[in-house]
């Protein structure tokens, strides 16, 4: 009799601690900041370097292709790359100068990024 309160118990205690979540890699932060960079240079590479022809928004899905996420953080990287593009959405409808030099900024931090996240959990 006693053990069927103690079993009950235990049964809550597994229900309440929820499902079991994957662990972010290390370098999630750096990869979510990625995402963000690529899904603002989407926006605006055809506003300010249509010749350039970079498809932004193909190399971000070959990117989480890659890195084989877990669904939660597919959503996190996509929601991410989301932000980027729309945050530059509501600021530029053409290319300013401003705009223009947002996207060398970006070029950089994009590839100083990547460089980051390849020399340091790369196998």
């Amino acid at each position: 009799m006693r053990l069927r309160p103690l079993a009950f118990a235990i049964v809550v205690a597994c229900l309440a601690a929820g499902p079991a979540r994957a662990i972010d890699p290390p370098y999630e932060e750096e990869m979510e900041r990625l995402s963000e960079i690529l899904g603002s240079l989407y926006f605006l590479a055809p506003l300010c370097r249509p010749e350039t022809g970079t498809d932004w928004r193909g190399q971000m899905a070959a990117l989480i292709d890659l890195d084989e996420p877990d669904e939660d953080r597919r959503q996190r990287l996509t929601g991410a790359f989301n932000f980027g593009y729309d945050a530059y959405a509501r600021l530029y409808r053409a290319c300013t100068t401003s705009a223009d030099e947002a996207m060398t900024r970006l070029l950089v931090e994009a590839e100083k990024t990547a460089r980051d996240i390849h020399s340091r959990y790369a196998e």
